[in-house]
């Protein structure tokens, strides 16, 4: 017997779908791996010598949705939905381009995983604000983990960033 995906859910049913099918399920934290995703990427430094910034807002992304393969099924409402590899290393030697980021926006930025399928490298911010950044621009996916997840998981078109 399934489990009643209802509304009941944190996320929309499709989204919780994706997600338990990848392996999340409500209060999942794996602080260990976390931390060493933070330490691997604190213990960086770039050959001109950029560092990732490591704050709590990624640490807790990570912990409850690091290492999850996320391959949603069916049309996106605006784009096709994100295949997502949430393990914060794909941006390891990225720190030069995270760091660019966040100064545009004010913030510290730090990588949360990628889009295999477009380059897409996800990015976090010190207020859990997420991000995904590729070769057409950088975009705005949501405030929180919860917004960016469904947004990408169901297929909505993000909000490109542009300088004023």
């Amino acid at each position: 017997m399934h489990a009643d995906r209802t509304s009941t859910t944190r996320f929309p049913v499709p989204v919780d779908a994706a997600l338990r099918d990848a392996g999340w399920q409500p209060g999942r934290w794996d602080i260990k791996q976390a931390e060493v995703w933070a330490d691997t990427l604190r213990d960086h430094t770039s050959p001109a010598g950029h560092r990732h910034a490591v704050f709590p807002a990624a640490v807790e992304a990570w912990a409850e949705f690091g290492g999850l393969r996320l391959a949603p099924t069916g049309p996106g409402r605006r784009i096709a939905p994100a295949v997502l590899d949430l393990d914060p290393l794909h941006g390891l030697h990225m720190a030069r381009t995270l760091g660019d980021l966040g100064r545009a926006l004010g913030t510290q930025t730090c990588p949360l995983g990628a889009e295999p399928g477009s380059g897409s490298l996800l990015a976090i911010d010190g207020e859990g604000r997420v991000y995904a950044l590729d070769h057409t621009g950088d975009w705005y996916l949501g405030p929180d983990i919860d917004t960016a997840l469904t947004a990408l998981v169901a297929g909505a078109q993000p909000t490109r960033l542009t300088t004023a």
